[in-house]
């Protein structure tokens, strides 16, 4: 043995503990890495959302609401407001009916259904709106028709109707799936044998069984459909006090130079994120309550 370790003794209270020196470099790591995670999000999220908020409200308050009841911003609001009441109830039934089909039944092609469902994730909002313009376009597959029986689908509220819906389809379905699958199917099964009719066993079996996740992907599809630009932007032409909804309304004003109004705009949908993520850190406080009972 060597004679220098042989008379060192080991006192546990000088510090000289092997595992002091691992312990103290994972300390410095995790910080470290806590300290770039930070400096990361300022960088991206915290500074650029603190600079929006000081624009909208550097004049004052008075301007800023004076802002929000010009006509083409209220135009912008009110066809936002109508393109999500008819995308969201749209997107929930079909999330609801993708959802069952794939979690209760074992079919032929069902690994390519879930990942048709997943296409709006992996391709451009850009991309779409262009699929949807060679399609219904003057000179697109349907467009001769379309001209013909004199319905405009292109530059008008169908063309970003149908924008909107393709770039928001998976999120109902996508939170609906694994609910009904850990639900399992033994309490509607048994519900079927007590003699409950297949709309009965919906509404007071699965639906409150799924409630929250449900919600939870109305939510998302909500936030979307209102904050959605770039395939919007491609269908509708981006015609002031016509096919304008909100966001293509912040960048028309910052381009024309009226960055108080674009700013003003910007703060709404801005308000528009943070009540989706309250409302989200909610529901999923009620989830986890839910399965803690």
């Amino acid at each position: 043995m060597n004679s220098n370790l042989a008379g060192k003794s080991f006192n546990p209270g000088s510090g000289d503990s092997p595992l002091s020196s691992p312990k103290k470099e994972q300390g410095w790591v995790k910080f470290a890495l806590i300290g770039l995670a930070i400096a990361y999000l300022a960088l991206i999220l915290f500074i650029p959302a603190f600079n929006v908020f000081t624009q909208a409200f550097r004049e004052g308050i008075a301007p800023f609401f004076h802002n929000l009841t010009e006509p083409g911003f209220l135009h912008a609001v009110k066809l936002t407001v109508l393109i999500a009441l008819i995308v969201v109830p749209i997107n929930t039934v079909f999330g609801l009916c993708a959802a069952w089909a794939i979690a209760r039944h074992q079919f032929r092609g069902r690994a390519f259904v879930i990942s048709l469902l997943d296409i709006p994730f992996a391709v451009s909002p850009v991309v779409a709106g262009l699929m949807i313009v060679l399609l219904y376009g003057r000179n697109g597959w349907f467009g001769p028709m379309l001209g013909a029986a004199n319905i405009k689908i292109i530059f008008a509220m169908p063309a970003m109707v149908l924008a909107s819906a393709f770039i928001t389809m998976p999120f109902v379905a996508r939170e609906v799936i694994p609910v009904l699958e850990e639900a399992g199917s033994d309490q509607e099964e048994a519900a079927k044998t007590l003699g409950a009719s297949d709309w009965q066993i919906f509404w007071r079996v699965t639906l409150p069984n799924i409630r929250w996740g449900l919600l939870y992907g109305v939510i998302l599809t909500n936030a979307r459909v209102m904050g959605e630009f770039g395939a919007v932007s491609v269908v509708s032409g981006n015609i002031t006090g016509k096919t304008q909804t909100l966001p293509l309304f912040v960048e028309e004003a910052y381009k024309q130079y009226q960055t108080q109004s674009a700013f003003s705009a910007a703060v709404l949908l801005g308000g528009l994120a943070l009540v989706t993520l309250v409302l989200k850190e909610i529901l999923e406080r009620k989830t986890r309550i839910e399965d803690v009972e």
